[in-house]
């Protein structure tokens, strides 16, 4: 009897395991049906030219993902992707682990997915699920009204006409010139610097840039900046670059992000956190009138203070607060490493940037936010960096419901292509602003489109959603104006003071700048440079 019920029971667990075969088959079967109905009911075709895979399940595309984060690569994975489906074709798709995932850089679909068809695209709940722990349910994770409500907290600080902000810009620029001179951040506020010993020394101005920005940031956002310029060793900005790299790291393992290490994440978020609400116990202390105060004014205005009198719920005040700091410091930052890169390997673009400076604000007097604006070269110059380092180089969007792509099908990829819900389309500004054939022929008056010349802004400009360095749509960067001003006054106060910059990259990169693209595209090897101001202080170029 007791054998019988042995064999019973053996019978009755292998036919379980069984069913549950047979049942996980039929619901698969089931999926890709579906799937293949769904896809035939679309308008356009089913599906953009496919991404051969050499390793089971796609995992091929996985590795690539990672390891060109890795080694800084990522332009050309994504050229490489492209190329692979054919010279002239900008859509591409492949299947990684069963999912499917499709790729753009044509600007028509991008336009889709930020603009035309705004509702049918977002973020996703995967993507806040892989983002959350870093930037919570903020501006940049969220979609629906979480969205809308954190756009909206956020507005004020960034379309109020206070005539402070361009003082917050100053006050910080005397400590930066005196950490040029250093040759690095400084040891403290009262450091002795001899300003004239900073003729020709060789300096990383990209990491005394993100000091600058972040003290700015902290300063203009929190009320209280956190003297990156004159500390060296400072544990929060370490801890934001450190959580950035195994973030970008996570976000391209996709379905095998668990396997990512996270144990320097864990301890940089605690250094984030502790940080930021050391600010936020300062803000929720003050009364109601109090916070009203601060708020009409300029004076002691600041964006936790605008924040605390909507809401005090502290993570809600967190997670704004992390992503602004994210955007404010480090775009700006990475933008304006990028820019003095370049005039550093173009001296006649210097003398031309520098020649409109004085002739507008003089050697010494402080811009004003018109000046900013009337000069012409000044803006190209900004405009070409953009078009070619857009800050945040790669992007995606998750496809909300069952909807279309306006391109990628068909032998030339002119027809449109079915998107089923959930398939997430990863879109590259940083390829799309680099692709040849979206610019006039190469000329005497026209450079290659890789190569940076602010010139070509005189007489061309881009097609609607060809140049989309700050997205565009309902996203659209709500602070671009903010870093557009503080990239201008930052270049401005640079060459009224210095008359040219040596670039001293081409012995570490060969002429060849690594693209660090984490979240923010930054230059990889740092910006060795030396600055030279003229033979007589003040006199004009």
């Amino acid at each position: 009897m007791g054998v019988v019920e042995v064999l019973a029971g053996r019978l009755s667990l292998t036919s379980a395991l069984l069913g549950l075969v047979a049942v996980y088959f039929l619901y698969n079967v089931y999926v890709r049906v579906d799937k293949s109905i769904r896809l035939r009911r679309l308008p356009g075709v089913p599906s953009a030219p496919k991404v051969a895979a050499k390793l089971p399940f796609g995992l091929d595309f996985v590795k690539n993902a990672v390891t060109s984060t890795i080694n800084h690569k990522n332009l050309e994975m994504w050229r490489d992707l492209f190329a692979s489906v054919g010279s002239n074709l900008w859509t591409a798709e492949t299947r990684t682990l069963g999912r499917r995932l499709v790729f753009t850089a044509d600007p028509e679909n991008i336009k889709a997915i930020l603009a035309t068809q705004f509702s049918d695209y977002g973020k996703g709940e995967p993507f806040h699920r892989e983002w959350k722990d870093f930037l919570g349910d903020g501006i940049f994770t969220t979609d629906g009204d979480l969205w809308h409500n954190s756009r909206q907290l956020i507005r004020p600080q960034f379309i109020k006409d206070r005539v402070s902000d361009l003082h917050c810009f100053e006050s910080h620029m005397e400590t930066f010139f005196r950490a040029i001179a250093n040759g690095g951040a400084l040891n403290g506020e009262d450091q002795a610097v001899d300003l004239e010993a900073g003729n020709g020394k060789i300096i990383d101005i990209s990491e005394l840039l993100f000091r600058y920005t972040l003290d700015v940031a902290t300063d203009f956002l929190l009320g209280k900046d956190v003297k990156s310029l004159s500390t060296p060793r400072q544990d929060f900005a370490e801890a934001f670059g450190e959580v950035q790299r195994v973030q970008n790291i996570i976000s391209r393992a996709g379905p095998l992000n668990r396997f990512v290490p996270r144990k320097t994440f864990w301890s940089g978020m605690k250094i984030i956190n502790k940080f930021v609400n050391v600010y936020i116990e300062r803000a929720l202390r003050l009364s109601p009138a109090e916070l009203e105060s601060k708020t009409k004014g300029d004076a002691g205005y600041t964006f936790l203070h605008a924040l605390a009198g909507f809401t005090h719920d502290r993570k809600v005040l967190r997670d704004q607060l992390v992503a602004v700091l994210l955007a404010g410091r480090d775009t700006t930052a990475s933008t304006l490493s990028w820019t003095l890169y370049e005039l550093a390997r173009h001296p006649e673009c210097v003398r031309r940037l520098r020649e409109e400076i004085l002739s507008v604000v003089g050697p010494d007097r402080t811009p004003t936010y018109a000046d900013l604006k009337s000069m012409k070269y000044l803006q190209n110059v900004m405009n070409e960096t953009l078009r070619l380092y857009p800050a945040v180089p790669f992007n995606v969007r998750l496809a909300l419901h069952d909807t279309t792509l306006p391109r990628g099908g068909g032998p030339n990829g002119d027809d449109p292509i079915a998107i089923l819900k959930d398939t997430p389309i990863g879109y590259s500004t940083l390829v799309m602003q680099r692709r040849a054939d979206l610019y006039p022929p190469v000329s005497e008056t026209f450079a290659h489109p890789d190569v940076f010349s602010p010139e070509r802004w005189f007489t061309w400009q881009p097609k609607p959603w060809q140049y989309i360095p700050f997205n565009g749509g309902p996203r659209i960067c709500i602070g671009q104006q903010f870093a557009l001003t503080e990239m201008g006054y930052v270049l401005t106060r640079l060459f009224q003071r210095f008359e040219r910059i040596e670039s001293h990259m081409f012995e570490i990169d060969g002429g060849n700048p690594t693209l660090k693209a984490e979240i923010v595209i930054q230059p990889g090897d740092g910006v060795k440079v030396a600055f030279w101001e003229p033979a007589t202080r003040g006199e004009k170029a």
